[in-house]
């Protein structure tokens, strides 16, 4: 049956996060419903991975099987993209589709994944729904010098919520990297990885303001790593200021 592969953006706020739960809205619940009615068949989709409640995605990836399409009409293939943009909700754009090679699995073949943390220091408005308001400003450098110390594989244990059944909690991080966007407040941390735990990247960011802040010593994230007890950590960001950018394979 042929594969066919979407990119995915979507305003995190008006879901429960990305996977299916009963009575809730969910993304992954939206796209099945749209497919559904698009192709007049249900269809189930997987993606790369799953986005808490309220956390943003610019490049989520997705895939689904469908018999009810011609494999290689373009013509198809678009009034489909079409066709479920009609059908979805504003808070959710599928930016592209197209056929993936056989047996491509959205969540499986992925190699990296790309996330941003968004912070302003002053008042917004436009972005303020993706962007964490934070007083005072943080100290970047302090931060970033944390941040390199998680590089490379390690046991997030500490950065992972105790609620989770992942087993395996060992992941690879090639970039942890905070960026000032403005030289007004305005700053991401970028944190690509190999696999990402549940709550992991908002408890780092989270941790990591406590430094920027004072609050915890810069070389304390080698500490709670070993430490591997989440409530050692600090709290978890607030999820508007997560955006999911890239699935790369």
């Amino acid at each position: 049956m042929p594969v066919y592969r979407m990119t995915i953006e979507y305003d995190g706020a008006p879901f429960s996060g990305w996977q299916i739960q009963p009575g809730r809205p969910t993304v992954q619940a939206a796209l099945e419903e749209a497919l559904a009615k698009a192709l007049r068949t249900p269809t189930g989709i997987v993606g790369a991975g799953r986005t808490d409640a309220g956390v943003h995605a610019r490049g989520q990836v997705a895939h689904f099987l469908a018999d009810a399409l011609p494999r290689n009409s373009t013509i198809h293939i678009r009034r489909l993209l079409a066709s479920l943009n009609g059908l979805l909700p504003d808070a959710i754009a599928v930016r592209t589709l197209a056929v993936a090679p056989d047996g491509f699995h959205a969540r499986y073949d992925a190699r990296l994944r790309r996330y941003r943390y968004y912070i302003a220091t002053g008042f917004r408005a436009l972005d303020r729904h993706m962007r964490v308001h934070i007083r005072p400003e943080p100290d970047l450098a302090l931060m970033q010098a944390a941040a390199d110390t998680i590089l490379g594989e390690h046991d997030f244990d500490t950065f992972c919520r105790t609620q989770s059944e992942t087993k395996n909690r060992v992941c690879t991080l090639y970039e942890a990297r905070w960026t000032d966007e403005s030289g007004d407040g305005d700053a991401y941390l970028e944190i690509t990885g190999n696999r990402f735990l549940h709550g992991m990247v908002r408890a780092i960011a989270g941790t990591l303001l406590e430094i920027g802040h004072g609050k915890r010593p810069v070389d304390d994230m080698a500490r709670l790593l070993a430490r591997k007890d989440r409530r050692a950590a600090g709290p978890s960001a607030p999820a508007h200021g997560l955006v999911l950018e890239e699935v790369v394979y």
